[in-house]
């Protein structure tokens, strides 16, 4: 039997019902007889596994007197086509708040990433996602730390009881790049060296030698979970990208089946990390660039 289907923009939708139920108080059988449906058509529009029209979304959202500007922004969610490709913008906000990601990374078992020019805001310090942050072309200066916070938020996500089995792949460009300065990369690099330590969390890093390699297209993240069918989650400064047709799922998993056969194994990685904190604790000031041997 086969997954569900599901959509990443269905259960995303279902997410907002099921809290505007829930605001106003009402289980999921006490919505079901307001409206006079079945227990199960409110179940599953809620878990995203029935597609809400326009139509059942305005009726149940009205029912829970949601307001008219809410209203119209979850209507127009319920309009947009499951075609595999759903492209979410951020406005004013960066990845970090985007309820759709966080939504799906909280129903993960497992993800796979791959950074090529920084390090994954999951695993950043924060002084090192301040910096980030700092020099995003998207947050006005005095919206940085709500920014930073909500960066900082999402790494609860490690810490989660049963949390998904994590696995990122990072360039050593990334690792070599003093954001912040040598203080701030040695901080930085002992936080990475201490994730490897979790046993539902490895570091593999890609090193500069290897050349050319197919991730050269970018950072990408590939998710995971049991109910579901997978997707890649692709982003850029001013929107996320969804991808969930399997022919672009098996891009991606071809991308990263390269970069299992070109990157360090774990401990080859955590041995590197190791030594590249060290090199940067020797630095005298945040101008100086470390030069630890290159990978092997």
């Amino acid at each position: 039997m086969g997954l569900p289907d599901s959509t990443a923009r269905a259960r995303e939708l279902g997410a907002e019902l099921r809290h505007a139920r829930e605001t106003i108080g009402l289980s999921g059988v006490e919505m079901a007889r307001r409206l006079g449906w079945s227990h199960s058509k409110v179940s599953r529009m809620e878990s995203g596994q029935r597609s809400a029209s326009e139509v059942d979304t305005a009726i149940y959202l009205s029912s829970c007197g949601v307001a008219r500007a809410e209203l119209e922004r979850l209507l127009e969610l319920a309009r947009q086509a499951d075609d595999g490709y759903w492209v979410r913008p951020h406005g004013q906000a960066l990845p970090d708040e985007l309820r759709s990601l966080v939504i799906q990374e909280s129903t993960a078992t497992s993800i796979t990433s791959f950074e090529l020019s920084r390090i994954n805001g999951l695993l950043q310090t924060e002084e090192y996602a301040r910096e980030i942050v700092r020099n995003s072309a998207a947050v006005p200066t005095d919206g940085v730390q709500l920014r930073v916070e909500a960066r900082m938020a999402r790494q609860s996500l490690l810490r989660r009881y049963r949390p998904p089995r994590l696995l990122f792949y990072v360039h050593e460009q990334a690792l070599r790049l003093p954001v912040g300065g040598a203080r701030v990369m040695h901080e930085q690099l002992l936080q990475l060296v201490f994730v490897t330590s979790l046993p539902h969390c490895s570091i593999r890093v890609v090193p500069t030698a290897t050349g050319a390699h197919p991730g050269l297209s970018g950072p990408f993240r590939l998710m995971q979970d049991a109910e579901h069918r997978p997707m890649v989650y692709v982003e850029n400064e001013t929107a996320s990208l969804f991808l969930e047709s399997p022919e672009d799922v098996s891009t991606y998993r071809r991308i990263l089946a390269r970069l299992a056969e070109l990157a360090l194994d774990e401990g080859q990685s955590r041995a590197w990390l190791a030594e590249l904190a060290s090199e940067y604790d020797r630095a005298e000031d945040g101008s100086r660039c470390p030069h630890p041997s290159t990978p092997v």
